[in-house]
């Protein structure tokens, strides 16, 4: 039971739906009909953080289900989740904008990012956000491991920035985390969390860079008000690419019509497979503050650079 409602919600009806061209879509988290669990609404809603369209809803009859009533290592699991899906808001949007112009997918299985890769066409039990981010769920239930493939590319682990091996790896998957990796060679737009999603748009962005096995990466943004129709059609909005190779991240603005351009700020750039530790790091040629650590990863902070302006951070 556990496994076949959450197996059947992932493949059956978030995937394909995105493949009929509607990629705004989501279950009820924790289920509409029945009473569900602590522990099965504890993994559903770390996978439910991850669909296109988040809501945790049952009918009037069940019992209540929201994470409240039950342990508070429940509700932190669940805090933790959400707080993750709310910093990747800004790719989440951006996916979501692909979507509406180009007929994307937001939501997608590890075949269409690797069509000649024969075994990723039975995986039904992960799938992308985009291109650049692989969600790997419990579908089990007490399963504190999970199985994960990895189809031939670089691989990161979302939370440490380690590598991860190709092919098939069983994954710790405690109660408290989902398990998410970074494809690299893609730039990830984010931006820190905060209590609603209102609240998030005044805080800092950040970038998460993934770079290939040729260190290079790419990535984009598009950002509006979020509230207002037409935005593209009226130019109300921001759209700018990201590239990093030569040990330097630049951006391009390429649409810039956004009235509030001027206060989105980059606050933070996260850098992922840096073979050595720099010297120096500079962001418009002014040194910055930084970190380096053993799993490769360059951590660039205090900053506050204009993202209505382009902008080059540059590692030695």
């Amino acid at each position: 039971m556990f496994h076949s409602i959450l197996k059947e919600i992932i493949f059956s009806a978030i995937l394909n739906f995105n493949l009929f061209g509607v990629p705004m879509v989501g279950a009820d988290i924790c289920g509409f009909e029945d009473n569900t669990t602590e522990q099965l609404c504890q993994r559903w809603q770390q996978l439910g953080a991850f669909y296109p369209f988040s809501r945790n809803h049952n009918s009037l009859h069940s019992k209540d289900q929201d994470p409240t009533v039950f342990s508070e290592a429940m509700q932190a699991s669940t805090r933790k989740a959400l707080l993750i899906r709310y910093s990747l808001l800004p790719y989440l949007y951006t996916l979501f904008h692909k979507a509406n112009r180009h007929g994307y997918t937001v939501a997608r299985p590890l075949f269409f990012e690797f069509p000649k890769d024969t075994t990723t066409y039975s995986i039904d039990r992960q799938f992308l956000w985009g291109e650049a981010l692989m969600i790997t769920p419990v579908l089990e239930e007490n399963a504190l491991s999970v199985d994960a493939y990895f189809p031939d590319d670089v691989w990161y682990d979302f939370y440490t920035g380690g590598k991860v091996k190709t092919g098939h790896v069983q994954l710790p998957a405690p109660m408290d985390v989902i398990n998410l990796h970074v494809r690299g060679g893609y730039v990830i737009p984010m931006q820190n969390p905060a209590l609603t999603t209102t609240a998030s748009r005044t805080n800092k962005f950040a970038l998460m860079v993934a770079m290939s096995s040729n260190l290079t990466a790419n990535g984009a943004l598009f950002w509006d008000d979020g509230d207002t129709i037409d935005t593209f059609e009226k130019n109300l909005i921001i759209a700018m690419k990201f590239k990093a190779e030569n040990g330097t991240i630049t951006s391009q603005v390429m649409h810039d019509g956004y009235p509030e351009a001027t206060s989105m700020v980059l606050g933070s750039v996260q850098v992922l497979g840096v073979p050595s530790k720099p010297s120096t790091v500079t962001a418009n040629g002014k040194l910055v503050q930084f970190t380096y650590n053993s799993n490769m990863v360059l951590n660039i902070t205090d900053m506050s650079l204009p993202m209505n302006k382009e902008f080059s951070i540059t590692w030695t």
